[in-house]
């Protein structure tokens, strides 16, 4: 039986960088009047953000935003592909041969046994649990990945090649992805994902997010993340 710490590669996620602050959201909507900073101006941005983000006046947080670099399974970068997100770029097993064969193993699988099924490949099913049988069948997937794209390529060409033997990669294989959010679309992603009724992945990934945000240096968005309720 596979233990934790025999896990591999649990979904990752980085803050490359962030523009704005509570401020630049406050001078966006004091553009319609006068942007110009005063001291008693500065004291009224917490109640400011509050009103507009409880008001639905979302725009001026689309001008505040935060990148991430991620890895992370396939199935969750679908999830991340669903949202109002500024930028994605992904790793690509259409233009290149994805070489690391990177896989994500679900942790709340340990311990959880295959029971009564009957399968003609032995070598995969028998005697193992759950995880141990997506682990073979990953690895299974990754070397006939790799070797049907070196068949295929002399009679298709390497980028037809390429783009179809991907096929045997499993939705457990993961990509490294660049991802770029506005304030506003972040705030759509965290209420739909960062959620007890979504996936277990795309939850813990929201999760990270929000907490390297919320521990940028001097808090610069304090005030957005108390309207966000967050």
């Amino acid at each position: 039986m596979l233990s934790t710490d025999k896990l591999k590669n649990s979904n990752t996620v980085e803050l490359l960088g962030w523009y704005g602050s509570d401020e630049t959201v406050a001078c966006s909507a004091w553009t319609s009047t006068d942007r110009e900073l005063t001291s008693e101006k500065r004291d009224r941005i917490p109640q400011l953000i509050k009103k507009l983000w409880e008001d639905g006046h979302e725009t001026p947080f689309e001008k505040i935003q935060f990148h991430f670099l991620v890895n992370t399974d396939i199935a969750t970068h679908i999830h991340l592909l669903k949202h109002r997100i500024s930028s994605l770029n992904a790793e690509s097993a259409r233009y290149k041969e994805l070489k690391e064969d990177k896989f994500y193993l679900p942790e709340d699988w340990l311990g959880i046994d295959v029971i009564n099924f009957e399968s003609k490949d032995v070598s995969i099913i028998s005697n193992k649990s759950w995880v141990e049988v997506l682990e073979k069948y990953t690895e299974v997937g990754n070397q006939l990945y790799h070797q049907c794209l070196k068949d295929l390529t002399p009679v298709l060409g390497r980028k037809r090649a390429k783009e179809s033997a991907r096929y045997f990669k499993t939705y457990n294989s993961q990509i490294t992805a660049d991802v770029m959010f506005n304030g506003r679309s972040f705030m759509n992603f965290q209420k739909l994902r960062n959620s007890e009724h979504a996936q277990k992945e795309i939850r813990e990934l929201s999760q990270k997010m929000l907490e390297l945000i919320k521990n940028i240096p001097d808090n610069p968005f304090q005030y957005t993340l108390q309207a966000w309720g967050k």
